[in-house]
């Protein structure tokens, strides 16, 4: 496989590449969308959307098999959590939170597997998180040379946040599964 040591191991990237790539293409139209979303209804909508993507994300990469109670139940608590912290944030951090979240999923997959498949990745979840973090200082970089973006150190904390949140999110239902079907 060359670089990589699996297929899906080089879907995941591209996944990874793919969602980098839509951050980075926001950032010349990001004063259009901001336009667009102050409509409370059409962002509602938007956010929806997104946040049935990250579901979708998650279920794809954390629930490849059958569900245990104890599993749906940390799946749903966590849901919950991350919802109720969605809510109470402004449109800007919840997008923060979406983006950063599903590129560290997509990281954390693909060095995971890495792993799996006998190259070694020490602390995969580290490396996700610092990889993400390091994305979100790069975007925040990108920022200071557009008239119409604002570089923000908050930004970064909060890119940091989402994907330590995500990360730390699946690695908990992870060990539930292992736990419950030892």
């Amino acid at each position: 496989m060359g670089f990589f040591s699996s297929r899906r191991e080089r879907r995941l990237w591209a996944c990874a590449l793919a969602v980098v790539a839509t951050i980075v293409a926001s950032l010349g139209f990001s004063g259009t969308l901001t336009d667009l979303l102050a409509d409370d209804n059409v962002a509602a909508i938007v956010f929806g959307l997104a946040l049935l993507l990250v579901v979708a994300t998650i279920l794809t990469d954390g629930l490849q098999s059958k569900p245990t109670h104890a599993e749906m139940a940390v799946a749903f608590g966590s849901a919950a959590v991350i919802l109720m912290a969605l809510l109470r944030l402004t449109l800007a951090e919840r997008s923060h939170l979406i983006e950063y979240g599903v590129l560290a999923i997509f990281i954390h997959a693909a060095l995971t597997e890495r792993g799996e498949q006998g190259r070694a990745v020490r602390w995969p979840a580290l490396v996700a998180i610092l990889i993400t973090a390091a994305i979100g200082v790069i975007d925040e970089l990108i920022q200071l040379t557009l008239p119409h973006r604002v570089f923000d150190p908050v930004d970064m904390l909060f890119n940091t946040l989402a994907a330590a949140t995500a990360v730390v999110s699946g690695l908990v239902l992870s060990r539930v599964r292992r736990s419950v079907r030892v």
